[in-house]
């Protein structure tokens, strides 16, 4: 199938491109990776008027540690992040979700920045963003704003980005050392969409949880933070009673849509069996463990 019809623009500069776009209006998508968003226009389920193309905008295609963060930009591949010595260093988790982002040629041509943008909630990044309390970047015709994870994903495929809005950076808090982490999702086949998965990081004061995050997606119509029973963690010792009663606390109040895959209650069951197996990935490692 072929797209409806659109102007396609190639900018140079960030400036250029957020020219483009404010001229653009509600007629402007940008085009980073376009693993998305090319599939959504040859089914006719985006119709953009005008296709602001990032791709050759050097200055957005960067990973860099610095600041106690790591800051990807927009044109950044999911391939070269996944490969990157800093990348995997300060946001393992990270890096261990992105082998579950659909095949190696969607990774090669899909951006990080792009998949947060796309806003899927069965999608691996926006729930590490999310864990990892990441931090994007928006520029727009007149300056730039700064937006946290908590408040971006707003619905299904939908974000706090405003009409003419470029998002150009994504940036990941580094989390202290011997921080635990965990990435693990059921698909019906490896690259699939999630039927659940569930991001974890946690730190350990000797024996005792002092720092956890727990995020979901496929479960609801953006990623979760599971805040309560992060809260049930803190201050105890990560045994499996422990972590099976969080893994509870999780997903109890979840309803996620019934589809093909599964019911909602078989979604949310196997949501609550992957909280638990993350929660012990991410334990084991924070004492030590290399799994």
């Amino acid at each position: 199938m072929k797209p409806p019809p659109f102007v396609y623009h190639a900018p140079g500069t960030v400036a250029e491109a957020a020219t483009l776009l404010h001229e653009a209006g509600e007629e402007g998508r940008v085009l980073a990776g376009g693993q998305s968003l090319i599939p959504l226009m040859n089914f006719r389920l985006a119709r953009p008027g005008h296709l602001v193309d990032i791709t050759s905008v050097r200055e957005l295609d960067y990973i860099r540690a610095e600041d106690g963060r790591l800051r990807i930009g927009a044109a950044a591949r999911q391939a070269a992040v996944e490969r990157d010595p800093a990348a995997a260093e300060r946001a393992p988790l990270l890096v261990e979700a992105l082998g579950f982002v659909g095949h190696e040629p969607i990774r090669h041509r899909g951006t990080v920045v792009g998949s947060l943008a796309h806003a899927d909630p069965a999608a691996e990044i926006p729930a590490v963003a999310l864990a990892m309390e990441a931090e994007l970047t928006a520029v727009h015709a007149q300056g730039e704003r700064r937006i946290a994870a908590s408040e971006f994903f707003t619905g299904p495929f939908s974000t706090g980005l405003e009409t003419g809005e470029l998002l150009t950076e994504v940036s990941f808090p580094v989390w202290p050392p011997g921080t635990g982490h965990a990435f693990v999702e059921f698909a019906r086949r490896h690259g699939d969409f999630a039927v659940a998965g569930a991001a974890v990081l946690l730190h350990l004061d000797g024996e005792v949880v002092d720092r956890v995050a727990i995020a979901l997606c496929g479960v609801a119509g953006t990623p979760v933070r599971a805040t309560e029973a992060e809260r049930r963690l803190l201050g105890e010792r990560p045994t499996p009673a422990v972590m099976a009663e969080a893994a509870e606390v999780a997903t109890s109040r979840l309803s996620p849509a019934s589809d093909v895959h599964g019911s909602s209650d078989y979604r949310r069951q196997v949501a609550r069996a992957y909280v638990r197996r993350a929660l012990a990935l991410a334990a084991e490692r924070a004492r030590g463990g290399t799994r």
